[in-house]
């Protein structure tokens, strides 16, 4: 592969993959600017606050890079998801160092928005706003179990609290979203 084919932004995601196991910046670059957005926005959905969101995002970046050699490829959608979970890994870390209760996420928000909001007729934008509004515990839950897919066996293990506790974040979160819905129903 010449020296310009592999600085390109068409790369396949394997070779891609491979250039940043071998420390290549260029490819490690593109990694970035291929992923960044959707892993920031992924940051922001536990993480309020920008800063924090996207200090989140840096810290997951530079662990995919120092331990892209760990990870086995098994085709690019595989990548992506252990990008994501290193992602989700550093919010969840950044939110016990902030000393938040970490117990509810956006994850809860979109299930309902999947099947009440777009009875409502809500726009996704709305749906993000509202779960953004949510208490962090609230959120961080709704966002692992809804979005990411945790089970609540697994979100209580990364939280550190009882798979009842996630379970009741979860409930408090729909019932708050469905609260706010019926308001808005109202106007």
């Amino acid at each position: 592969m010449s020296n310009n084919q592999h600085h390109n932004l068409t790369l396949k995601d394997e070779q891609l993959f491979e250039l940043c196991r071998q420390n290549d910046a260029k490819a490690q670059e593109v990694l970035y600017r291929t992923h960044a957005n959707a892993m920031f926005r992924l940051c922001h959905r536990y993480m309020k606050d920008e800063h924090l969101s996207e200090e989140a995002m840096i810290q997951g970046f530079y662990k995919v890079l120092t331990k892209v050699d760990t990870f086995e490829w098994r085709g690019p959608a595989s990548f992506v998801g252990w990008i994501k979970r290193i992602m989700v890994n550093e919010c969840l870390m950044l939110l016990r160092k902030q000393k938040h209760q970490a117990s509810g996420t956006e994850d809860e928000m979109l299930l309902v928005a999947n099947q009440d909001f777009a009875e409502n007729g809500l726009l996704a934008e709305q749906v993000h706003q509202m779960v953004s509004m949510l208490p962090a515990g609230y959120r961080t839950v709704f966002n692992l179990y809804v979005i990411e897919g945790y089970s609540h066996k697994e979100i209580a293990q990364k939280l550190g609290v009882q798979e009842s506790t996630s379970k009741s974040q979860l409930s408090k979160a729909r019932n708050l979203l469905r609260k706010w819905v019926t308001k808005l129903d109202m106007l």
